[in-house]
């Protein structure tokens, strides 16, 4: 009876360890992500990149935006002084410990949020800009309607946990792509290790991949229980910038690992083909105050193809019909299209240079007179 017990508990376990892992098995990876191409906003590979998710220190990037067109409004210069108020002071979490009534520089202030995701930085730059934190957050969400955002909500100005408090990886995505407008702060997000107050305070980045990842140009991390671990990577490698964003992440190792492996993803796929300027003969006017119109083109700088694309790409220039005047400088009379096999990865306008007007019969009779009379000024 025993005998057959064990056969029986044995059969049991061996099924048991065939069967599929049950649906409650944790689940690895990010919970929402997205990889874009940065000049054109191109979506590489995504996937759950519009599930409203809890996004903590990611937060400042649209904080970040709103400090960047003050800058340019002339509303603040690094050299500014900025005072911590009793309410920046308390903000814990990452910080730079700033003391009640401590002034401290835009520059160094930047530094703080840049490097560092110092709360009690950002808080400062909240009051200055919007009076107070909740008139900085209304600044934030109407930037990001403006913007578009729709899957995104700001309750606070750090990203401290709050129910409302939400972002996807497209939209955070799309505000990474704001940022590039303010080089001058996106400076900071590069450096590794920095001090404040004459070297009593060090800074040490965040994002790891600023010093172990090739390329890296920035960006800015997050972590809180809520949203997990969390990232938006920029690298650039030779012609092409890509952006990753990996939010809800289990661990911080996990989260760097995501973000390298979306990288490492599109610089191994993806190239920027620069196509070369046509040549194109003047095409014939009918009734034109000219016979022929000259023509351009405006060429893409460079367009983000697959690399099994770029090795079959072909240039498809029009046949071209002559031209009834009138022709306006600017007006399109075709179109060149880039293809690889038979796809169509881009096409451009083909623009006539200069206008061309209908000729009448004032018009004809003063360009017969005109000829007339260089006959008489230089006779045979």
């Amino acid at each position: 009876m025993k005998e057959c017990f064990r056969r029986i508990f044995a059969l049991f376990l061996s099924l048991l360890l065939l069967s599929p892992l049950p649906v409650w098995a944790e689940e690895s990876g990010p919970k929402g992500q997205i990889l874009i191409e940065m000049s054109t906003g191109l979506v590489l590979l995504e996937e759950n990149a519009d599930e409203r998710l809890p996004m903590a220190s990611i937060t400042k990037l649209m904080g970040l935006i709103l400090i960047g067109e003050a800058m340019e409004q002339g509303d603040l210069s690094m050299e500014e002084k900025l005072t911590c108020s009793p309410y920046a002071k308390s903000m814990g979490g990452s910080e730079i410990w700033l003391k009640e009534g401590e002034q401290m520089s835009v520059e160094d202030l930047l530094k703080a949020v840049m490097i560092a995701s110092a709360n009690d930085a950002m808080v400062v730059f909240a009051e200055k800009l919007g009076s107070t934190e909740d008139g900085f957050v209304q600044m934030m969400n109407q930037k990001a309607e403006s913007m578009g955002l729709s899957n995104t909500h700001f309750i606070n100005a750090t990203g401290f946990d709050e129910e409302g408090h939400y972002t996807s990886a497209r939209d955070v995505a799309a505000m990474a792509r704001e940022l590039q407008k303010y080089p001058e702060l996106l400076s900071y997000s590069t450096v590794w290790m920095d001090s404040l107050r004459n070297g009593e305070t060090m800074l040490v980045n965040t994002n790891r991949l600023v010093r172990f990842y090739e390329g890296t140009t920035g960006l800015k991390t997050g972590t809180t229980d809520a949203a997990g671990h969390c990232l938006c990577a920029t690298a650039v490698r030779g012609d092409l910038a890509l952006c990753s964003v990996v939010l809800g992440c289990k661990s911080s190792d996990e989260r760097f690992e995501a973000s390298k492996a979306l990288l490492d993803y599109g610089f191994s796929n993806y190239t920027v083909y620069k196509p070369e300027q046509p040549q194109m003969e003047p095409l014939a006017v009918r009734r034109g105050t000219a016979e022929q119109a000259v023509l351009y083109a405006e060429v893409p700088s460079g367009i983000v193809v697959s690399r099994e694309e770029a090795q079959n790409i072909t240039i498809e220039l029009p046949e071209l019909e002559p031209l009834e005047a009138p022709i306006e400088r600017g007006m399109e009379v075709g179109r060149v299209r880039i293809c690889s096999g038979e796809r169509e990865l881009a096409s451009y306008p083909i623009q006539a240079a200069e206008t061309v007007e209908r000729r009448d019969f004032g018009k004809c009779f003063g360009l017969l007179l005109k000829a007339v009379l260089s006959m008489r000024e230089n006779p045979a």
